[in-house]
């Protein structure tokens, strides 16, 4: 069952907006998401927030910009998923451009698991380097940060996840540091280590570097920073909104970097055209491939390749890895239903899944897919080493999943070996004979944090769309803003006549409806079974483009007979 819900509206936002120059449509839009003037749409670089309100950014690119003008070697040690992978593109080519003398290398989850683990700084250590530098890790690496030490390494840590109770006795970048004033909480770990380049960049300048020479545009790192962050699911605050629409700026004009551009090309995508679709659903699934299923210096190297040549035949199998992906992602997804058949998920307010057959890669996917089924927290487990299991979670509104680890390990010591992550999805391991107990432990936490309403879905619409507003320039409009997590791209509830429907591809619904006397062409993806002949439908608003022409579409999310 799901409860559909129409998002409020506040007045004074409304009114101010449409005082401001929007249309009172727009205006209702925008106003439903947060927004209360219009200066909260600008979406130029100059917007973006200052980087000194990031604690501890002056000192880091003050030690970075020493290492530059020193020649020491600078090793970046990247995570493995797609913000990890264009956090060290942006990390490598950044320090590149300004100076530096760097390399990186990315732990292979399967070997070295998470961040920098003191088996990953012996490997470091093999390359000598001066100073290590983490992106979209490092937060939780006390013992990482120790083992560097005993080579006699510097880290400096660039990370966005939270942090736990200790942290690394090393320079720390992280808006969600104690003591951070970064108004921004949501940056992604790709963001993070942008401003710590803008911030390098600002440290050259009062040095005087570029007295004599151009200084290098840093927004030419911009794409991987607009993929990295819609990969990686952050809220679309303003900040990150800024940040995202510049780089799709760049791939709209071409001007992105090869393996980007080979990425949509391999995924058939237009990058013309390019939106935060194409980031989320098509380009970030092929680069978190190589971390789920191989290694992400595939992905890296892709983003990193420096002709069109290389760059296709490292996208073409990052693509072939996401296919596999998907084949294995499948036959797990099977498996965990047929577990889930054996008694009704209607009686537990979380899942937890463990088979000792399953592929430890792709575990968080599969996690995902069970959340949105069954509207539930849900953890899906695989076998690691030494009699450990990790699993990947994924959670709902209103269950913040890493406080709730916190919780489970406080009141259960050593029951989980280590965790991390967000309030939506974290990671941890456990020993395999630890399982069932931490099964119930996990239930007991949310049955106590957790409203028993909580667990019925929630749509949240924007209403009704009036006839008259029901056209192809508004779908245009709305294909123009940055939609995405926490700014969600707007949808419509509206009653329906079903004039004629056909199946396409097999598994899609083509229908004709009709509303007010106008009628319009809508598509209801991965459905095959005829709709009755009146419906209430959930529905965005789409500008279909096809063999050059452009017409409105709309596509179903939801409906119910009428």
């Amino acid at each position: 069952m799901s409860r559909i819900l129409t998002r409020s509206v506040p007045d004074a936002a409304h009114r101010a907006l449409v005082d401001e120059g929007l249309s009172p449509l727009m205006a209702r839009l925008y106003a439903a998401r947060g927004i209360g003037t219009a200066c909260e749409l600008d979406y130029t670089l100059r917007a973006l927030i200052p980087f000194g309100y990031l604690k501890n950014i002056g000192p880091m690119a003050c030690r970075l910009a020493d290492a530059v003008e020193k020649g020491e070697r600078i090793l970046v040690v990247a995570d493995y998923d797609a913000d990890g992978a264009t956090a060290c593109a942006v990390a490598v080519k950044g320090l590149g451009m300004l100076g530096a003398r760097v390399d990186f290398i990315v732990p292979n989850r399967f070997e070295y698991g998470y961040g920098l683990t003191p088996e990953i700084v012996e490997l470091a250590a093999q390359a000598h380097p001066d100073l290590i530098l983490t992106v979209d890790n490092g937060i939780a690496s006390v013992a990482g940060v120790e083992a560097a030490r005993a080579h006699g390494i510097e880290v400096l840590i660039t990370d966005h996840h939270l942090p736990g109770d200790l942290l690394p006795d090393a320079l720390i970048v992280n808006p969600n540091q104690p003591g951070c004033d970064f108004p921004s909480k949501c940056l992604a770990g790709v963001g993070v280590m942008f401003y710590v380049l803008m911030a390098l960049r600002a440290e050259q300048r009062s040095r005087g570097t570029y007295r004599e020479r151009p200084e290098p545009n840093l927004g030419e790192l911009l794409d991987y920073v607009a993929l990295g962050t819609v990969a990686d699911v952050v809220r679309l605050d303003q900040n990150n909104r800024i940040l995202v629409e510049n780089g799709l700026k760049r791939m709209r004009a071409g001007r992105m970097a090869p393996g980007i551009a080979a990425l949509f090309r391999v995924a058939g995508r237009a990058p013309h055209k390019a939106n935060t679709f194409d980031l989320g659903f098509t380009l970030g699934p092929r680069l978190n491939a190589a971390g789920r299923l191989d290694d992400m210096s595939l992905g890296i190297a892709c983003l990193l390749a420096t002709s069109d040549t290389q760059a296709e035949a490292l996208a073409q199998e990052l693509d072939r890895l996401n296919r596999e992906r998907r084949s294995i992602e499948h036959g797990m997804q099977d498996e965990a239903l047929a577990v889930l058949s054996t008694f009704d998920p209607a009686d537990r307010y979380t899942l937890s899944l463990y088979r000792d057959d399953w592929h430890q890669g792709v575990v968080g996917i599969v996690a995902s897919r069970l959340k949105e089924r069954f509207h539930r927290p849900a953890i899906v487990f695989a076998p690691g080493d030494c009699g450990e299991i990790k699993g990947s979670g994924r959670s709902i509104p209103g269950f913040h999943l890493r406080d709730a680890l916190d919780l489970v390990s406080k009141r259960h010591p050593g029951l989980i070996q280590k965790f991390g992550g967000h309030a939506m999805a974290a990671g941890l391991t456990l020993a395999e004979v630890a399982f069932q107990d931490f099964q119930q432990a996990f239930e007991r936490v949310a049955r106590e944090l957790l409203d028993a309403g909580a667990l019925t879905r929630t749509i949240e619409t924007d209403g009704s769309l009036p006839g008259r507003e029901l056209h192809l320039a508004l779908a245009e409009t709305l294909a123009g803003e940055v939609w995405g997590q926490g700014f969600p791209p707007p949808c419509f509830h509206d009653v329906f006549d079903v004039i004629s429907q056909r199946v396409v591809g097999g598994k899609h619904l083509k229908l004709r409806l009709a509303r007010e006397g106008a009628e319009f062409d809508a598509m209801l993806f991965n459905q095959s079974d005829w709709l009755p002949d009146r419906i209430d439908a959930v529905y965005q608003v789409v500008a279909n483009e096809w063999q050059g022409r452009k017409e409105l579409q709309l596509y179903l999310q939801h409906w119910t007979a009428c």
